[in-house]
């Protein structure tokens, strides 16, 4: 009986010891997935958090704490990202600055309005059918009263709760606005009126840079004795911001709403383009009082940091409409952050106006350093946008960060500097959904933000822009069309996220750079003799892909015979379209409308040699026996499978009044944009669409690389279209999707906002495709990835990282005993380190 006990407790003493070193193993393996399989985070020079004093609904110091307190801690998983953690104030609309005294006891006029208070109705008047551009209301019904001195608390508490909380570095940051939203102005309004020379929000509404003040005899912190007659704002700002910051323990300021950055910081028209016509000669003038703008503040502030936001438009188009030298600006040593993406567009889903800017004005920089910024609350308007206007959905977050721009030395370049606007609501309220929500997709979109050059690349005309502005400005309408242009054809659908200066092209080029071997480029027809032109006509010939837009008239005779094209009688109206290029399917509009005055200049393009075998005219353009070529592809066999594509471009937008263009009806003209779409297809990348009406508002796609993959994102006006997606190397299968195979191409109908990853590609005619994430249950193996429904395919895997676990299998092998491994091969026949298998049925399992 003893030794059957006995037995028996040593039977279970080995199942017991089974099982612990079981569990032990099983922890073990989970800590090496886990070390392996979950990506840093590549973190920022700075996040800033703007806010409000909204939040702080009493004017008590401990109820002011523990406001500062929740504020970091409803961040703090995405501060410890950051090496510097900064708080952007809106206490006012910047008259705080202009009106400040030098008396901590002053009473403080702060932004606890909602809706506009500088309307002609009083605060908390009038009927209810007023909008809150009419009359504003205050945010609760008592207010708190502050004092600069209460505002000098907050600020010193920020700092102090600040560092408890993150261990980091805190600053904080006022903020200067040059319009009427945010809280009463008696200084643009009443005192000096004469400094309102916009019409953005109304007549004479928005403070200009370059104004100058009338005298008065109030007395200011640096300005004692009042205002001497003629006096440059810009010295008044800066000598004001001087006192106000350094008083109140700022540590910089933020210009917003495009101060700085011209006259009309919104709106289409500006200083030199009224709508119909393009005033040149106004050029030099608007750039010398711009620039004096900056050197006078600069002299009364020559200390504090300044951070911008710029206007609502791109550099580009406001050269031309309001002849801002972003140039100057950038070179002037002004110690400024350069504006982020603007906000405000992505809020009517105008991703193209949005992405255009954004790359445009980051082509160059005063150095390596940009923001993105995301729109989360907005305190002043009722609204929160991630809660409302984006429904919650992360397009705004995964397409903008997915843009990156090259350097001088051909490294990529991400944005060092995060801001959200803002962390609180029209109301004061934080509320902890808003943070929980978006801070995981702020991270993702980091954790695989680009390492390389996109699939396709903007080659940016920065300092030919400006040459042209200062120097030729009978070309400004041609800079104007330039990035409208391109703002529609993102809008279209084109995915251009990826952006380099032509001059730091030109110098990589020269240096033999490798970095744009793999991407598609687009650029302006480039000038004669220039070093662009000869890079451009290099690139091509040893295999790359490039694709033109935009008037030719000003190429050489040597550049014209390379893409194949000579020069006309130039035409303008309305035209009827032939195609040959491979476009969505829907219902054919062949009506196009070409308005030379938002287009460039007339159509003057015809194929130059029509008996050579490498050129194929793609599509033409009739007024009535008159024919154009608007769409010309060359492909010569001696140039390693380069290729270069010629698309005239039209701008399918007019100027009808209001901020933008007015886009043509898709339902009754051919829109011009979708023309770089359509010829990507010829260049080996397909991105069409199938919808059942032509105007219905097409996807707007991101295409951007990390680890050795793809990263599609997007943001889809309308679900029920259907998006047809090829690539060189096959059909996209992104990771944790099925997909239908029609012609060799993947299909999609994607959500509203979408972001997925790409490791798979397919070349097979049709058939159900799915690709799903596996658990690898196998030691040191980062994933394992499953491709099923494969019918004689040919399979192209990306893996990340090295190649010593990496291992092909036909099925989802459990047990060693059963393992098959297949032969894996490198393939060389397109970008990328990747593996090819041929003659594919069934499934296939990868691991790395």
């Amino acid at each position: 009986m003893l030794l059957l006990n006995f037995s028996f407790y040593r039977m279970r003493l080995k199942y017991v010891v089974f099982v612990v070193l079981l569990g032990m193993f099983y922890l073990f393996s989970n800590a090496v997935y886990a070390s392996v399989n979950l990506k840093p985070v590549n973190g920022y020079s700075n996040i800033t958090l703007e806010m409000s004093l909204k939040p702080f609904k009493k004017n008590d110091k401990a109820y002011i704490r523990s406001v500062c307190q929740h504020a970091f801690k409803q961040w703090q998983s995405l501060l410890q990202h950051a090496d510097t953690v900064s708080v952007m104030l809106w206490t006012s609309d910047g008259s705080e600055i202009l009106d400040y005294s030098g008396d901590l006891t002053q009473e403080l006029e702060w932004a606890k309005y909602i809706g506009n208070p500088n309307a002609p109705h009083p605060i908390n008047s009038g009927p209810r059918s007023l909008t809150l551009h009419d009359r504003a209301y205050t945010y609760i019904e008592e207010p708190p009263v502050f004092s600069y001195g209460d505002l000098k608390f907050i600020v010193q508490t920020i700092k102090e709760e600040g560092r408890k909380a993150t261990g980091k570095p805190i600053r904080v940051g006022a903020t200067f606005d040059p319009g009427p939203e945010f809280a009463i102005s008696t200084f643009k309004y009443k005192r000096h009126p004469e400094i309102c020379m916009a019409n953005t929000m109304g007549t004479k509404s928005f403070v200009v840079c370059y104004a100058t003040l009338n005298a008065d005899d109030h007395h200011y912190a640096a300005y004692p004795d009042g205002i001497p007659q003629g006096t440059l704002f810009g010295t008044f700002l800066g000598k004001q911001s001087t006192a106000f910051l350094g008083d109140l323990g700022f540590d910089y300021l933020w210009l917003s709403n495009g101060f700085g950055f011209g006259m009309e910081t919104w709106n289409t028209i500006g200083a030199i383009f009224d709508g119909k016509e393009f005033h040149g000669e106004k050029m030099g003038d608007i750039q010398s009082k711009i620039l004096l703008f900056w050197t006078s503040f600069r002299e009364g502030c020559p200390d504090f940091r300044v951070e911008t936001r710029g206007t609502n438009l791109s550099a580009g188009i406001d050269l031309a409409r309001d002849g801002v030298d972003l140039k100057s600006i950038y070179n002037g040593n002004f110690n400024i952050l350069p504006p982020p993406n603007s906000p405000w567009a992505a809020l009517d889903g105008d991703f193209g106006l949005e992405l255009t800017g954004f790359m445009s004005r980051m082509a160059e920089l005063p150095d390596d350093r940009y923001i993105f910024r995301f729109y989360t609350h907005d305190p002043w308007w009722a609204n929160s946008p991630w809660l409302d206007r984006y429904g919650r959905e992360s397009h705004d977050i995964y397409m903008p960060m997915a843009v990156t721009r090259i350097n001088s030395k051909g490294e990529i370049k991400l944005p060092t500097h995060l801001n959200f606007l803002s962390i609180d609501d029209s109301y004061g309220n934080m509320p902890d959904q808003v943070p929980d929500e978006v801070i995981p997709h702020i991270l993702q979109a980091r954790r695989n933000a680009p390492d390389a050059a996109g699939q396709v690349v903007w080659v940016y005309p920065f300092d030919e822009y400006h040459h042209y502005a200062f120097n030729d400005p009978s070309r400004l309408e041609e800079i104007f069309y330039g990035d409208w242009f391109v703002r529609q054809a993102i809008n279209d659908g084109f995915p251009m996220n990826t952006v380099v200066s032509t001059t730091n092209f030109a110098s990589l080029m020269e240096q033999g750079s490798k970095v744009f071997d793999a991407s598609v480029l687009v650029t302006v027809v480039p000038d004669e003799g220039s070093n662009v032109e000869k890079q451009l006509i290099n690139f091509v010939k040893k295999g790359g892909k490039l694709m033109l837009y935009g008037p030719a008239g000003h190429a050489s005779r040597e550049f014209l015979d390379f893409i194949n094209v000579k020069l006309t009688e130039p035409l303008t109206g309305t035209f009827k379209l032939k195609s040959n290029l491979r476009q969505d399917q829907v219902k054919l509009v062949t009506k196009i409308r070409h308005d030379a005055n938002m287009s460039g200049g007339g159509i003057e393009t015809l194929i130059s040699n029509k008996k050579d075998k490498a050129t194929w005219v793609m599509a033409t353009v009739s007024q009535g026996s008159k024919k154009r070529d608007v769409v010309v592809l060359r492909e010569n066999k001696d140039w390693n499978g380069g290729a270069v594509c010629y698309v005239r471009g039209t701008n399918s937008a007019t100027y009808t009044g209001g901020m933008l263009l007015s886009n043509d009806d898709p339902g009754e003209w051919f829109i011009g944009g979708s023309m770089m779409r359509y010829a990507l297809a010829d260049m080996g990348y397909t991105v069409l669409f199938n919808k059942k009406e032509a105007g219905l508002r097409n996807p707007v796609n991101c295409i951007s690389k990390h680890g050795n993959g793809y990263y599609f994102s997007g943001y889809v006006p309308n679900q029920t279209i259907e998006q047809h997606f090829r690539f060189p190397q096959g059909a996209p299968v992104f990771t944790g999707t099925e997909t239908l195979l029609v012609n060799g191409s993947s299909t999609y109908r994607m959500p509203k906002s979408w972001n997925k990853e790409c490791r798979v590609f397919v070349e097979q005619e049709d058939g159900i495709v799915a690709c799903r994430e596996m658990a690898p249950v196998e030691f040191n193996v980062k994933r394992k990835i499953g491709i099923t429904g494969l019918r004689n395919a040919t399979v192209r895997i990306y893996p990340e990282g090295g190649d010593e676990y990496y291992k092909a299998m036909p099925q989802n092998n459990h047990y060693p005993a059963e393992e098959i491994i297949l032969e894996s091969k490198k393939g060389s026949g397109f970008d990328g380190n990747y593996y090819e298998y041929t003659n594919v049925n069934g499934e296939l399992v990868i691991t790395w």
